[in-house]
Formats: C-alpha cells, structure tokens, sequence
C-alpha cells in the first residue's frame, strides 16, 4: 500500500532505498535554474532530514521500506504563497502517488494559511500533466538564457539614471510589473498587489540587489542581481514603450556582475524583445520550463446587488 504524509525519523531509511537509483529534483526555482544537482540519496535524506529547521513542508510517499515520491514546499515573498522546490517521483507507471503528494501540499499550504502553491518544472516532464491532474494550471512558459565565460563588453559604470530601489519603490514596481505582464499571467500569478508581494521569487539567499529606472515620476524599469561566486543571476522588466530601457537594464546587469563567469536569467515566453537582446549579447537559450500555480483558497463569487425599489 502506497500512502503519502509527512516525514517521521523513521523515514530516514526509506529516504535512501532507491532500488540503487538516483532519481533527480524535478522541481526547479529561480534561485537553482540552470545548477541545479541530484546529490547522492544519503546527502538527499539528510537535507530533507534537516529541512524542518529552514521552514520546508515535506511530504513522502512510502511503500513498505521503499521510497515512492517526496515533494517538498516553502514560503515565497509571504507565507500566503508557496513554492515547491522539490519533487521527487521515484515512480515510472504510477501517476496517483505524485498527484496525492501534490494535494498534501496544497492541504498544508491551506491549514498553514497560504492562497496560493507554485511549481516549476522542465516543460517536457510528466510532472506537468500529473501537476493538472492535481488541480495546478498551467499558465506561464520560460527560457532560461546563460552566458559563460567572455562576454560583449559592458558599459565602463552604472548608468547614472539607475538608482536604488528603496520600500517605497514596492508598489510603483507592482505598477510596472502590470505593464510588463500579460492579463492572463496576472490573473493566475498575482492579481492584486498583496498577492504579488507574496508570489515574489528569491534569486538567491542573500545578497540580491535592486536598481530602477524613472520616468515623469513613475518607474519604466527595474533591475534585480545577485552574485554568489562564480555565479550571477539577474530579472529585468521595462515599459514596452522604449526599447532603450532594456537595453540600459542588460548592459547595467553585465556591468554589475563583470567578475561571474556564468550569468543566469529566465525570461518568459511574452517578452521576446528580452530574449532578442540577450542572444545578441552573446547568451544562449538553455532549458524551457513549465511554471504552473495551484489555488488552495475558494474564490467566492460576489453578489450582484441591485438599488432597492420601494412599492
């Protein structure tokens, strides 16, 4: 019998009985998208084991000594929204045991509070379907773009109209991020500002940074980076109406982050003129993925009230 829950000590056994195979992280964020690695089931186990003290929710699936699935869940920008960043299905002709790990965590993610439940994988995995059949929808494609090693020269400094983005900067961003983003993505990713804050995604643990860029008062771009090593990661977004903004935002990303080596940013599929300029600057396009969202609140409908009438 295969039945899913949460991880006991017990399970630390069950963790590593892969049957001598290691089955690979299908779940990717944006923190990890283009390095992320399938450790050795040992160090597998213990991570999971050693989760609960850095706020994962996990969930296994477990037939008698035998690990069956394992999906793990933690907080985005707020605890209202959820991100998996684990997925594990040990499983090749079972669909039901990654569908019910997935109804879990949409069920701890509604005790814990949270509206909302995201999840990114490889556009051709199976998780996408079995993720449907759990009640996630589809609503946003991604590349991810790369550059190693030389690249085309960045500007010599920062473009002096970038400055700092500052908390009072939160909700002319979400502002722009409503120009930058198509009405159907919003409506599934954050269709109020409250929800946008929660939905934000971490680029890395620590040190991401912000730029922006104003216009007759109001933001027109935004700039986010964060540097770790050898590696550098970057998100952009502009006004449509000028194209000289993106390019601002890519050299001031590549003159911020002049010493990685590798660069790392997931464009989506609604903004081509990004991914036009990031290929002539000498990026490749990588993996495509498949960003799918799970309510776990009941939308309620309103009722339609109408004047009152006196006879």
């Amino acid at each position: 019998m295969t039945r899913a829950r949460t991880v006991r000590p017990t399970d630390l056994v069950a963790l590593v009985a892969y049957d001598g195979r290691v089955y690979p992280n299908e779940a990717v964020t944006r923190a990890n998208a283009g390095t992320a690695a399938s450790p050795h089931p040992l160090e597998r186990a213990l991570e999971q084991w050693f989760s609960f003290a850095t706020g994962r929710h996990t969930f296994i699936s477990v037939k008698g000594a035998t690990l069956r699935g394992l999906v793990s869940a933690r907080k985005r920008g707020s605890k209202a929204a959820w991100e998996i960043d684990y997925v594990i299905d040990a499983t090749d002709d079972d669909a039901d045991v990654l569908v019910s790990l997935l109804d879990r965590v949409a069920e701890g993610a509604a005790r814990a509070g949270a509206e909302k439940v995201f999840l990114r994988v490889a556009s051709g995995s199976s998780a996408v379907r079995k993720a449907c059949a759990s009640g996630f929808s589809l609503y946003l494609t991604e590349r991810l773009l790369a550059a190693t090693g030389p690249r085309e020269a960045a500007l010599a400094q920062e473009p002096a109209r970038l400055r700092r983005w500052g908390r009072a900067d939160a909700y002319p961003t979400y502002r722009l991020y409503n120009v930058w983003t198509p009405e159907p993505v919003r409506r599934t990713e954050a269709a109020t500002f409250r929800e946008w804050q929660a939905a934000r995604e971490r680029i890395a643990p620590k040190g991401t940074q912000q730029r922006v860029i104003e216009q007759d008062g109001r933001i027109a771009g935004w700039l986010r980076t964060a540097a770790a090593g050898e590696t550098g990661r970057f998100d952009a977004m502009a006004e449509p109406t000028s194209d000289e903004l993106l390019d601002t935002l890519i050299d001031a990303a590549l003159q911020r982050m002049g010493e990685q080596s590798q660069l790392y940013t997931l464009v989506p599929d609604f903004a081509p003129a990004l991914r036009e300029r990031l290929l002539r600057r000498g990026f490749e396009e990588r993996e495509e993925f498949a960003v799918l969202a799970r309510r776990t609140a009941q939308t309620v409908a309103v009722p339609e009230l109408a004047p009152a009438t006196t006879a």
